[in-house]
């Protein structure tokens, strides 16, 4: 990424959570490239991990610690919340970073009358609360902040990202590269993607208008109107026609129960669980970036085909 040249006046000193995670790697570059200052959040045992670029400091806390976090707070003029969970067994295993940890800053802001303003990354699971405990805690996180309407707090809704250090969607990706796609849900089914570059471009561009994202919630995409079904997502990642194998819901279904009773067991978090299942076979998940781009100007720039190319390529 090329470095900018920002004006003194646009930097700011960001708070970031989540900084060493896949798509909290991709913001920390983005933030230091645009000239902010970034203060990472770690937990002590991921401060001892690498994970933070050059230039980016770090600040140990738990984000259960709320005193700990209003001191990391003296002085930011906006805050990123990117931590999160998307693996586990359980709703106990999803609530402490998708919603415990949300109050807890919130409550810091709040009681330190912090004029930062605050980005929530959520999921384009969280508008159906109903169907996953992920998408249930998703959802309760964002419902926090609608607590404490003195905060200027913004919502991104991402959709599947994918880019360099994915570990997600990476083999789904890699699967229809060699032309063939496992279908988990309805043949019809449509589903937005993202590059994770150009929803780190989203964030930069919230930082620059966040007073008129202020309390929006904004579910994003890569800007194809209704996103793709799974022949449109093998037409752009192969460059042609790609096998379409439907998965048997009673082995998805059989396979996800005894992860979940396995995970219960040995103490693991696993990813496919029956709530999983229940997320992949939704008829969509798409977004719609009109919103946002009426108040930031933002809009992608790379399609899923040169997306995918580029990530092959740098392989």
């Amino acid at each position: 990424m090329p470095k900018r040249r920002p004006d003194l006046a646009s930097r700011s000193t960001v708070v970031l959570t989540g900084a060493t995670g896949f798509v909290g790697r991709h913001l920390q570059q983005r933030l230091l490239a645009d000239g902010h200052r970034v203060l990472a959040v770690l937990r002590a045992s991921a401060a001892r991990r690498p994970g933070l670029l050059p230039g980016c400091e770090a600040i140990v806390a738990e984000l259960s610690d709320q005193a700990a976090i209003s001191r990391a707070l003296v002085g930011a003029d906006a805050v990123i919340y990117c931590a999160g969970s998307v693996r586990g067994a359980r709703v106990e295993d999803f609530r402490p970073a998708n919603v415990a940890g949300v109050r807890t800053l919130a409550q810091a802001m709040s009681q330190s009358a912090s004029t930062a303003k605050l980005l929530l990354v959520s999921s384009l699971a969280a508008s159906r609360p109903e169907i996953s405990d992920y998408a249930a805690t998703k959802f309760a996180g964002e419902n926090v902040l609608r607590e404490f309407p003195q905060l200027s707090w913004s919502i991104l809704r991402p959709p599947a990202l994918y880019g360099p250090g994915d570990q997600e969607m990476r083999p789904i990706l890699q699967w229809l590269r060699r032309g063939i796609a496992a279908l988990p849900g309805p043949a019809a089914q449509r589903l937005a993607v993202l590059h994770v570059e150009d929803f780190a471009a989203a964030v930069a561009a919230w930082l620059a208008a966040s007073e008129r994202c202020r309390h929006g919630t904004y579910a994003l995409d890569d800007g194809t109107p209704g996103g793709y079904d799974w022949a449109a997502l093998g037409r752009a990642v192969a460059g042609r026609e790609v096998r379409l194998l439907p998965v048997p819901e009673s082995l998805l279904d059989g396979v996800a129960r005894l992860n979940r009773m396995l995970a219960l067991i040995f103490g693991y978090r696993p990813m496919l669980t029956p709530g999983k299942v229940r997320e992949l076979r939704q008829l969509d998940w798409v977004g719609d970036n009109r919103a946002f781009q009426l108040a930031t100007g933002w809009q992608p720039a790379m399609g899923l085909a040169e997306g995918a190319r580029r990530l092959f390529d740098r392989s």
